[in-house]
């Protein structure tokens, strides 16, 4: 299951901006592995209140996004796929540009981590 944690300025969310950036982050993973991927794709949005983020070791008020997606890590290694981390990398920078504006592209950082196999689990269970 794709799970996406994005961490963002506060002020960024107004309200509009949260259903479009779930929208188009679940677009993103579907795009890459089908649509099988939207009907299980999880979006969470973190706000970070202003004068609580920084760049370069100074507070900053640039809207620098942080996308963590966490997936199996057998889905980033799938043949049909065979560059799978770099097409959903540049597929979640896409798509939070799209929500937010050409502007933010050069700050948008991308973690795509992959869980092994018998280390992530649903309802106590291991999946």
């Amino acid at each position: 299951m794709p799970h996406f944690t994005v961490q963002i300025r506060e002020e960024n969310l107004d309200g509009t901006t949260e259903p479009k950036l779930v929208r188009a982050l679940t677009d993103a993973v579907a795009a890459v592995y089908g649509e099988w991927a939207r009907a299980v794709a999880v979006v969470d949005l973190f706000g970070i209140p202003e004068g609580r983020s920084g760049i370069g070791g100074l507070p900053t008020d640039v809207n620098a996004p942080v996308v963590t997606l966490t997936t199996r890590e057998g889905a980033l290694h799938r043949p049909e796929i065979p560059d799978a981390a770099a097409r959903l990398i540049a597929s979640i920078t896409d798509a939070v540009v799209t929500v937010f504006g050409e502007a933010v592209r050069a700050h948008v950082t991308v973690l795509v981590v992959g869980v092994p196999s018998g280390r992530s689990g649903v309802g106590g269970e291991l999946v």
